[in-house]
């Protein structure tokens, strides 16, 4: 956890007021590094670093061959051209030797260097001297587009930021203890009943609002354009929208319909290590960012906050709520799935209160210094854990089997193993959950001798499984008993396929509906799969409408 004096160490923050101080020690986060391990990799998100101990070396690629370009010394800081262009790192930074780095968000950097013009003057005379030819354009901060007002714990604040942040929406928070509330938010500030409140660029401001209100006034897309698509597809998740980059580019008229926000589970991941292109990882939010511009560009209509009612296995009518019927010549079901709940008594009084399911990167702010506890033993929980030890003071993985090399992967189990303040309590499980507004302690039973030991817990994040939600399908289409979709040849096996052809590989037991990613009953639950399944059902769905109902 970083202190004052930690922060006072930088040059390029000493002169700060004590306030500043304390601003960048409680909102930054304190990477340790192993040497080898990447502070930021050559394309990464935009930040302002500063080495607090050991060695950085900045390295390219060049023709695929890794050049070293320099070092950074305890002191100095790197990401001030990322940060002064807006772009991506045009290098990786790496330490040579066991580093501790602090990590500055955009939105606290430009907070700063409101209050302490002199800090953007140096980033911008240091990235001149690096890249020729800038301006002094640091101080130019990207203006949000909302600022939200209400407190840490309110859950409905909680929801407004987790929508706003998967929605790509730039804001700032202000809490009622908000030492600078009078700069922060001019006027009264909002009662209790009235949280949260958004104030928009443009001045206007709205209490509580609906989600689809709230897409509304922000411009995203939550009405059709068309009466009729050649594919609709529900949910907007990895498999989703890779279904519609390739329906838009094959040119189709294609239509996402998401419930919530585009990126699905994987766009609340906080690492993906393991997909093709991406060497040195991508945040599921990024992910789902690009294919969201990506599928936009080519065509593809996105709706957010419209859920489907029901569908006519008949017509292919898509029943939305709000009474809007949408017709589509092909279906393609993209639901994904939805997080287990944990089955323990108080626990639904607390979500969004310290308890949280999945691990939305807007929840980082929220550990800061605390001693948080993560539940699950899978690949998503371990991303988890080395994000929030960046933050958090100490991180503790609780699992209920014997080892974490039965259920994660190898390069994560050996990352968890290299982070001093991240620990793993193998048989064990929550027993209990103790707090009033929010979640204070939690109850851990060794299931190997059954003894129970509380622990102070600022954070609860579950990660024990998903299932498939799909008894909103009509009966015609087929399901195992745990709901997944049946395809292809399992729907023949089953008995439930009486169309003149076999079944095409993702059809379901509809012919001209098929299914793709978490939702469909397969042994394999990747993001890589659920892309090229995606794409695949486009294809299948191309060859439906080219075979079976011959073009219009």
């Amino acid at each position: 956890m970083l202190t004052v004096e930690d922060v006072r160490t930088i040059p390029l923050f000493s002169a700060l007021a004590v306030s500043d101080l304390e601003r960048l020690a409680q909102t930054s986060a304190d990477m340790h590094l192993a040497a080898g391990e990447w502070a930021v990799p050559e394309g990464g998100e935009r930040a302002l670093f500063a080495v607090l101990s050991g060695k950085i070396e900045v390295v390219k690629f060049f023709d695929g061959i890794e050049r070293r370009l320099g070092w950074r010394a305890p002191g100095t800081i790197f990401g001030e051209v990322p940060l002064t262009l807006g772009s991506p790192f045009p290098r990786g930074y790496r330490a040579a030797e066991p580093s501790r780095v602090m990590r500055v968000e955009p939105r606290q950097y430009y907070a700063i260097a409101a209050s302490s013009p002199e800090i953007a003057l140096k980033i911008g005379a240091l990235a001149r001297q690096r890249i020729g030819g800038l301006q002094g354009i640091a101080a130019d901060a990207p203006k949000a587009r909302i600022t939200l007002f209400g407190p840490r714990w309110d859950i409905a604040c909680s929801d407004m930021r987790r929508f706003l942040a998967r929605n790509q929406i730039t804001y700032d928070w202000v809490t009622p203890d908000a030492p600078n509330l009078d700069t922060a938010w001019p006027g009264t500030p909002p009662a209790d009943n009235e949280w949260p409140v958004l104030r928009m660029a443009d001045g206007t401001v709205v209490s509580r609002p609906k989600a689809r209100d709230l897409a509304h006034l922000l411009g995203l897309q939550t009405n059709a354009g068309l009466v009729e698509y050649d594919t609709a597809i529900v949910g907007g998740g990895p498999a989703g929208l890779a279904a519609a980059v390739y329906g838009a580019s094959e040119g189709l008229r294609t239509l996402v319909i998401e419930r919530e926000a585009p990126g699905g589970q994987a766009g609340t991941s906080s690492r993906i290590e393991n997909y093709l292109g991406f060497p040195n990882g991508v945040s599921g939010e990024e992910l789902a960012n690009r294919a969201l511009q990506q599928a936009r560009r080519l065509g593809a209509e996105i709706l957010v906050t419209r859920s489907v009612e029901r569908i006519d296995p008949l017509t292919r009518e898509i029943f939305l709520d709000g009474n809007d019927v949408i017709r589509a010549r092909t279906v393609i079901l993209a639901t994904g799935v939805t997080w287990r709940q944990l089955a323990i008594e108080g626990v639904e009084r607390l979500i969004g209160k310290g308890i949280y399911y999945g691990a939305a990167r807007s929840e980082a702010s929220t550990t800061h210094g605390a001693d948080i506890h993560l539940i699950g033993a899978g690949n998503s929980a371990g991303q988890a854990a080395l994000f929030f030890a960046n933050h958090a003071r100490t991180v503790t993985l609780i699992i209920r089997g014997d080892a974490l090399e039965k259920s994660m992967s190898h390069y994560l189990v050996e990352q968890l193993r290299a982070k001093s303040n991240i620990t793993v309590a193998l048989q064990s499980e929550v027993a209990a959950i103790y707090g009033d507004a929010h979640l204070t302690a939690i109850d851990i039973r060794d299931r190997g001798n059954e003894a129970v030991t509380r622990h102070g817990c600022g954070g609860l994040f579950v990660f024990i499984g998903a299932d498939a939600d799909t008894a909103w399908l009509p009966a015609e289409i087929a399901r195992d008993p745990r709901g997944y979709v049946l395809t292809g040849d399992k729907v023949a096996s089953a008995g439930r396929w009486s169309h003149n052809r076999d079944p095409y590989l993702l059809e379901t037991s509809v012919p001209g509906v098929f299914a793709c990613g978490d939702v469909r009953l397969s042994p394999v639950k990747r993001v890589a799969s659920a892309v090229g399944e995606g794409s695949m059902a486009i294809a299948l769905a191309h060859q439906y409408l080219q075979q079976d109902r011959p073009m219009s």
